[in-house]
């Protein structure tokens, strides 16, 4: 065989060269689902699955090149194997940042790529050396034994063997796929079970298809689709407090977006020192006024930041790949600032100290019916007041006191911070506590950041007081996604003294929740299993507005009729008494595995699903276009905005 592969001076054959390029590229795949991506590998099917299903794809891919003349299949193959080895890196590093792969989607987001802007220095590491090995190899094979290869054109019957063998290599890969993990590609909401199954590579091809297959959804879409999700969420429906309908009416609201901030931090110690004194001190209803929630969880995918903003304004689900602040952009959006404004004649403001672009939030916000967005044009982005993504926290809330008074009353003000941001980037001037010592940088900075950030909100109430903002205002405090990913159970089980288990990661994507209502007294802390669905409606209700005029998937926290689980993106949820994980059902009493779930919670499982489907053909179909609240409904008219004349005309 070996003699085959070589001509008379020892070279490698044209095929040679391609297996070889096949080896390699299969060999790496490998290593690298191994030793990058947290792929929960359970039984030997999915070992043998993870290690052979990289090879279709190399078959393939690489075999398209023997169609080449001549010796520019080698080139072919050279540069196939660059593109993949490309999207795999990419992969890795998108991967080190946000625990996820990239989508056709996330490609479109090109002002901040998925999410991770400046922090992809931070991200690469000296091993990555290694994705380029094999591509140095093949050139150097190629460069040695071009001369010796035929000019004339490989004989099809060799290529078409080749990508034969390779779409029976995938046949075989999907029925040992679809046997482990039945309806894998049509019941699944996790980007990791299709990696795990079928590849990274195949992995784009699926999403490719899926990204197409939800534009056809909108322009197959028409009026009798929305019919089936009002009644769904119709019945889901949760009447309001009687005794706190109506009681913020005419308040003003400032809504305080904490960024990566997960509840963990609230009251821990570290170094013997409270991370977050201020918090704290809130959260123990110090001052009688607010009321926190302790099992409140976030529900992100991919577009992290952004899709907490499109959960705590709209109430429906992000999407499943990409954000839907840019891919669903344009859509017909029936908001809570739009309908403040439409209702009680509020006027909506977004303060964020970073470019007005990042998130497509400049062309998002006026479909939400934003009235002014104070971005980067509005403060001083001066060297010493910016790190990592844009303006640091306490020169943040510092410049916004005099836009928040500029704003005519009542107003719905909504602060975004930035400083505590992965990579957790501080000067040891303006870091007040010492980093902790896990030997992760990123677990060891996050602390630091935690503080900082809790540091400008107590500024911020002493500033909100001295302008006489404060005592009128509903002021609510939110967390809008974990901070830390699955990439660091290792320095996480120090933190926590826990071993960090599927289960344990899911309770510690609880993040902060705390409200203060003018002239209603604080609950304490609450132990209702909520989540940032259930924003919406509650504020409705506070401000007397009937919430099931409108599409929403959550309920109102304070109903005696709440709807206590909390649904993921991936298909997992919450409930006060078990928990679904990586697709197995958890005791929350014990975190142990529930080895025969009951028939409650099978039903469960397929609720969530469909809760997750209905919200999906609202974005993909656009289908609010279709429904009208009330008869006094006006959609929102998004040219009637222009944040770029406001900008101009503040500088």
């Amino acid at each position: 065989m070996m003699n085959k592969m070589m001509n008379q001076n020892k070279s490698i054959s044209k095929m040679g060269f391609f297996f070889i390029a096949v080896a390699l590229l299969w060999l790496k795949s490998y290593l690298t689902y191994v030793f990058e991506f947290n792929l929960d590998i359970q039984n030997f099917v999915q070992q043998f699955l993870l290690f052979f299903n990289p090879l279709s794809s190399a078959l393939i891919f690489l075999g398209i090149a023997l169609f080449a003349k001549g010796k520019r299949a080698g080139i072919w193959i050279i540069v196939i194997d660059f593109l993949m080895s490309f999207l795999l890196y990419a992969n890795v590093v998108y991967y080190r940042s946000a625990t996820d792969y990239i989508t056709l989607p996330t490609l479109t987001q090109t002002d901040n790529f998925g999410s991770l802007g400046g922090s992809i220095l931070n991200l690469v590491a000296w091993h990555d050396l290694f994705y380029a090995v094999d591509i140095i190899v093949l050139i150097a094979l190629y460069v040695r034994n071009r001369n010796s290869w035929s000019d004339s054109r490989m004989k099809l019957r060799k290529p078409a063997l080749v990508l034969a063998a390779g779409v029976m290599a995938f046949a075989v890969n999907l029925g040992l796929a679809e046997a482990d993990r039945p309806e894998l590609l049509t019941r699944t909401f996790d980007r990791n079970y299709i990696v795990k199954y079928l590849g990274s590579y195949n992995f784009a091809i699926y999403d490719a298809v899926q990204t197409i297959e939800s534009s056809r959804q909108r322009v197959l879409a028409d009026s009798s689709d929305i019919t089936v999700v009002e009644n769904y969420t119709a019945n889901k429906y949760a009447a309001p407090n009687k005794e706190l309908f109506g009681a913020a009416k005419g308040k003003n609201i400032i809504k305080i977006h904490l960024e990566s901030f997960q509840s963990f931090l609230i009251d821990y110690k570290l170094h013997g020192e409270e991370v977050t004194p201020f918090l704290n001190s809130l959260v123990h209803n110090e001052s009688k006024n607010f009321t926190y929630f302790d099992n409140f969880f976030h529900q992100v995918a991919q577009g992290k930041t952004a899709d907490a903003e499109l959960i705590m304004d709209t109430s429906l689900y992000p999407l499943p790949q990409g954000a839907a602040f840019v891919t669903k952009g344009n859509n017909t959006y029936q908001a809570l600032p739009a309908i403040l404004g439409q209702k009680q004649d509020y006027t909506s403001a977004v303060f964020h100290g970073d470019n007005k672009s990042f998130w497509n939030r400049d062309e998002v916000y006026k479909q939400f019916g934003v009235d002014k967005f104070f971005h980067s044009k509005y403060y001083d982005m001066n060297e010493g007041n910016t790190v990592n993504y844009g303006l640091k926290d306490k020169p943040f809330f510092k410049q916004s006191i005099p836009m928040l008074k500029s704003l005519e009353k009542p107003f719905y003000a909504h602060m975004m911070t930035l400083t505590h941001h992965h990579p957790y980037l501080i000067s040891d001037k303006e870091a007040s506590i010492k980093p902790a010592n896990t030997g992760d940088p990123s677990v060891d900075r996050y602390f630091q950041t935690a503080r900082y950030l809790d540091e400008s909100l107590k500024q911020f109430f002493k500033d909100l007081k001295e302008a006489g903002l404060y005592k009128d205002s509903v002021i609510m405090i939110y967390g809008d996604h974990y901070g830390i990913s699955e990439n660091h159970k290792k320095a996480m089980k120090q933190i926590t003294g826990e071993k960090i288990t599927d289960f344990k990661h899911t309770q510690l994507q609880r993040v902060p929740f705390m409200i203060k209502v003018p002239g209603v007294d604080g609950k304490g802390t609450v132990h209702e299993y909520t989540s940032q669905m259930d924003v919406m409606p509650t504020m409705l209700h506070l401000m007397g507005i009937k919430a099931n005029n409108y599409i929403m998937f959550g309920t109102d926290m304070f109903s005696k009729q709440h709807k206590e689980y909390v649904v993921f993106r991936d298909g997992d949820f919450v409930t006060p008494k078990y928990t679904m994980a990586d697709g197995n059902f958890y005791d929350n009493d014990t975190g142990k595995p529930i080895k025969e779930p009951t028939k409650n919670m099978k039903e469960m499982a397929k609720k969530v699903r469909h809760e997750l489907e209905l919200s999906d053909n609202v974005l993909y179909g656009d289908l609010l276009r279709f429904y009208e609240p009330s008869k006094s409904w006006k959609p929102v008219d998004a040219s009637e905005f222009s944040y770029i004349k406001k900008a101009e005309k503040q500088k």
